[in-house]
C-alpha cells in the first residue's frame, strides 16, 4: 500500500527523486540533468522511459512524458507506473513528474493519474510464493501545492487503482482455493467495508429463483453456486440521474465441461471470473467515487466441471426469464450464467445495463489480447462507454450485432441454441444475450476475454489479471446520463 503525501520541499528521508521531461531543446531538457549519460543510454523521453542518473543529494528518476502537445491523463498513468516500478527497491521518493505536464490537463485528473499509476505499477502478487519480493515503495511526497483538492484527487486515484489491485487478487487467486463460496464471502466483506447493500443467494435460494442457466453449468461441480448482489445508492441529498445495472461473468474456474478444453486451453482459466471480479471492483471504490447514480451489480458464481451429472450436450435449460437453451456446446457456459443475470437485472427496470464477460476466443481472434469488444442495442450507451475507455485508456472496439445472425441461434427442440456457426463467435454470443434484455431497456455487452488476463508487463498492467474495465465503468458511471432511444443495429 502507498501512501500519497503533498509537500514543497523534497524530504530528506527520499531516496529518490523523479522529475518528467518530454523531448525536445531548452526548457525540456533541464539543465542540472547529466544529458551526456542519459543520450548515451538512449533515453528520448518516450511515454513510460525512465532513467536513474545521479543527482547532488540522491539520484534522480527522469521519466519521459512524450511530447508536451500529446500529454493525457493515460500518458501520466502509464509513466507512473514505469516509474514505480524503477523505484521498487526505495520505501519513499518524492515525485515532481507534473511539473512538466502543460496547464490545459486538469490538475485534478493529472494527479489521480499519477496516483493510479504508481498504484498499478508497484502491484504484485506474491500470495503463494514461499520466497516473494514485493515492490518495496511506500510513500510518494508529491512536490507542489497541497490543500483539499489536490490530496482529493490523489486519494481519489490511489482508491480506485486499490479496487483494481483487489480484481487482481482475485483473478490471480487459482481457482481451487477461491471457489464460489469463497469468492461470495470476499464480496461480503467488501460490501460490509464500505458500507454496500449485499444478498448472497445460496443454492436452494438458486433453484427456489429458477436460474437454470447457472444451475445447469454448476451441475458438474462439487462446489455450490452463488448469485451475489450488490448496490450504492447516492447520498439522499445528491443528485441521482438514474440507475445502471452491471453484470458479470463469476466462473471461478472453467474446463468446458463435457466438451472439455485442452490442457493448454484450460492453463488460464482462473480468470474467467474477470468480468464478476470487475464488477465487484468497481463496487469496491464506488463509495470513493460517489456517481450520480444508483448502481446494482450482479455476478453469478460457479466453475464448470465435469461431473458425473454434468450437463450433456443437447440438454435443454429453462432460464430465469423463462426462455428455454439447447446446450450444444458445454464451454459456451459463460453466456448461460449471464441469461440468468440479465433477466435478473432488468426486473430492476435500470436505465441501462452493461455485462463483462471473458465471453470468447473469438473476440480475441478479431481484436488481439489487449483490445475488448463492445456491442449492444443503444449506440448513445455505447458511446457514453467508449468515450470512458478513451479516458482512461482501456481499449475497446465497437462490433456489430447483425440481425441476420440471429438464425445461427435458432433451435429445431427450444428457443435457442447456445452456439452458433462457426464464424463470427463474439457476435453470435453478444445476439445471444439480447434475449435476456428486456425491450426499452439500454444495453451493452463488453467481451474482455483477450485484456483481463496477460503474461506480459506493460504500462500499469502487471503480468496476470489485469483489472480491466474498472476504470472505465467509473468513469462511465460519474459520467452517467440516462441514453437517448436509439438502436445500433
Amino acid at each position: 500500500m502507498i501512501a500519497f503525501r503533498t509537500g514543497r520541499k523534497i524530504p530528506a528521508s527520499a531516496a529518490l527523486h523523479a522529475v518528467g521531461v518530454c523531448p525536445g531543446n531548452g526548457a525540456q531538457r533541464p539543465s542540472e540533468l547529466d544529458w551526456e549519460v542519459l543520450d548515451g543510454r538512449g533515453f528520448e523521453a518516450k511515454p513510460g522511459q525512465v532513467e536513474i542518473v545521479s543527482g547532488q543529494d540522491r539520484p534522480i528518476a527522469v521519466v519521459g512524458l512524450g511530447p508536451a502537445d500529446k500529454i493525457t491523463a493515460a500518458v501520466i498513468r502509464r509513466s507512473a507506473a514505469s516509474l514505480a516500478r524503477s523505484a521498487k527497491r526505495m520505501k519513499r521518493i518524492a515525485v515532481s513528474v507534473l511539473d512538466a505536464v502543460p496547464d490545459s490537463i486538469d490538475s485534478a485528473d493529472a494527479l489521480a493519474a499519477l496516483a493510479e499509476g504508481m498504484t498499478l505499477g508497484a502491484y504484485t502478487y506474491g500470495d503463494l510464493k514461499s520466497e516473494h519480493n514485493p515492490n518495496k515503495l511506500e510513500n510518494v511526497h508529491v512536490i507542489g501545492p497541497g490543500g483539499r483538492a489536490v490530496t482529493e484527487a490523489l486519494e481519489q486515484g490511489w482508491r480506485v487503482a486499490e479496487a483494481v489491485c483487489f480484481v487482481r487478487d482475485l483473478v490471480n487467486e487459482p481457482g481451487g482455493s477461491l471457489t464460489p463460496t469463497r469468492f461470495a464471502e470476499m464480496a461480503v466483506e467488501m460490501a460490509e467495508r464500505e458500507g454496500l447493500d449485499i444478498t448472497v443467494l445460496e443454492l436452494d435460494a438458486i433453484r427456489e429463483a429458477e436460474l437454470g442457466g447457472l444451475l445447469g453449468v454448476n451441475r458438474g461441480s462439487e462446489q455450490p453456486p452463488r448469485f451475489v448482489e450488490v448496490s450504492y445508492a447516492p447520498a439522499p441529498e445528491a443528485e441521482c440521474r438514474g440507475s445502471v445495472a452491471l453484470v458479470g461473468k463469476g466462473l471461478t474456474f472453467d474446463s468446458g465441461g463435457l466438451s472439455i478444453k485442452s490442457g493448454a486451453g484450460m492453463m488460464t482459466m482462473k480468470c474467467d471470473m474477470s468480468g464478476g471480479a470487475a464488477v465487484l471492483g468497481v463496487m469496491a471504490a464506488i463509495s470513493t467515487v460517489a456517481p450520480p447514480v444508483m448502481v446494482t451489480g450482479y455476478v453469478p458464481m460457479t466453475d464448470n466441471m465435469l461431473g458425473g451429472d454434468a450437463t450433456r450436450p443437447g440438454d435443454v435449460l429453462t432460464m430465469a426469464n423463462g426462455k428455454t437453451v439447447e446446450v450444444l456446446n458445454t464451454d459456451a457456459e459463460g453466456r448461460l450464467v449471464l441469461a440468468d443475470a440479465l433477466s435478473l437485472a432488468c426486473r430492476a427496470e435500470p436505465d441501462a445495463i452493461v455485462d463483462l464477460a471473458t465471453l470468447t476466443g473469438a473476440c480475441m481472434v478479431a481484436l488481439g489480447p489487449k483490445v475488448a469488444g463492445l456491442m449492444g442495442n443503444n449506440e448513445d450507451w455505447i458511446d457514453q462507454l467508449a468515450d470512458a475507455a478513451e479516458r482512461t485508456g482501456e481499449r475497446v472496439w465497437r462490433l456489430p450485432l447483425p440481425d441476420d445472425y440471429k438464425a445461427q441461434l435458432d433451435s429445431s427442440v427450444a428457443d435457442m441454441k447456445n452456439i452458433g456457426g462457426p464464424h463470427g463467435g463474439a457476435l453470435t454470443a453478444g445476439l445471444f444475450l439480447s434475449n435476456f434484455v428486456d425491450d426499452g431497456i439500454p444495453w451493452a455487452h463488453l467481451d474482455i476475454a483477450g485484456p483481463a488476463f496477460t503474461d506480459t508487463e506493460d504500462g500499469e498492467t502487471t503480468k496476470g489479471g489485469t483489472g480491466f474495465g474498472v476504470r472505465m465503468l467509473l468513469d462511465a458511471l460519474v459520467n452517467f446520463e440516462p441514453p437517448t432511444d436509439s438502436a445500433d443495429g
